[in-house]
C-alpha cells in the first residue's frame, strides 16, 4: 500500500487494541495518540485503513468506529474508516481460488500471482513452524493434504 500511495499523500502506520498488563510495552504509536497529533501537523482529515484485519468484528468496530472516530471528532478532524474485505464477493472468490489451488494440487508455477514475487509458500518445510507452547512439535510442517 505504501508503494502505491503518492509521495505527496502523508501516511503513518499506527496500532490499535492494546492488550496485556499496563506494565507490558505494546506496539506504538497508538492510533488515538496519532490522531490527536494531526491538527498540530496541519491535518484536517484522515482515512483509517485496518490493514491487519479481514473482517469487521468487535475489536475493529470498537477501536476504530467508536474510539478512533470519537478521538477524531474531539480534535476537529473529519475521519473515514475503510471497510474490511469481509464478505465482499471479490475477496471471497479469491479465497475460494486459493483453497481450490491447494485441494487440486495446482503446481506453484501455474498459480496466478499479483506481484513479481510469485505465489507464496503454503506448505512449510519440516521444522519450520515450531510450536513454542508444546516444545518442538511442528505445526503440520511438511504435511501435504
Amino acid at each position: 500500500m505504501a508503494a502505491a500511495t503518492p509521495e505527496d499523500v502523508p501516511w503513518q502506520l499506527v496500532y490499535q487494541s492494546r492488550s496485556g498488563p499496563p506494565t507490558q510495552p505494546w506496539l506504538e504509536p497508538d492510533i488515538n495518540d496519532a490522531i490527536a497529533e494531526l491538527p498540530a501537523k496541519g491535518r484536517r482529515a484522515l482515512l483509517i485503513v485496518p490493514l491487519g484485519f479481514v473482517s469487521d468484528h468487535m475489536e475493529v468496530m470498537w477501536d476504530l468506529d467508536n474510539e478512533a472516530l470519537e478521538t477524531s471528532e474531539e480534535h476537529g478532524l473529519v475521519a473515514l474508516r475503510v471497510a474490511t474485505p469481509g464478505t465482499d464477493p471479490v475477496y471471497v472468490s479469491g479465497l475460494v481460488d486459493l483453497v481450490l489451488e491447494r485441494v487440486n494440487g495446482t503446481p506453484t508455477e501455474e498459480r496466478p500471482s499479483m506481484t513479481e514475487l510469485g505465489p507464496w509458500y503454503d506448505v512449510c518445510r519440516p521444522g519450520c513452524c515450531e510450536n513454542v507452547r508444546a516444545g518442538f512439535k511442528p505445526a503440520l510442517a511438511g504435511v501435504a493434504p
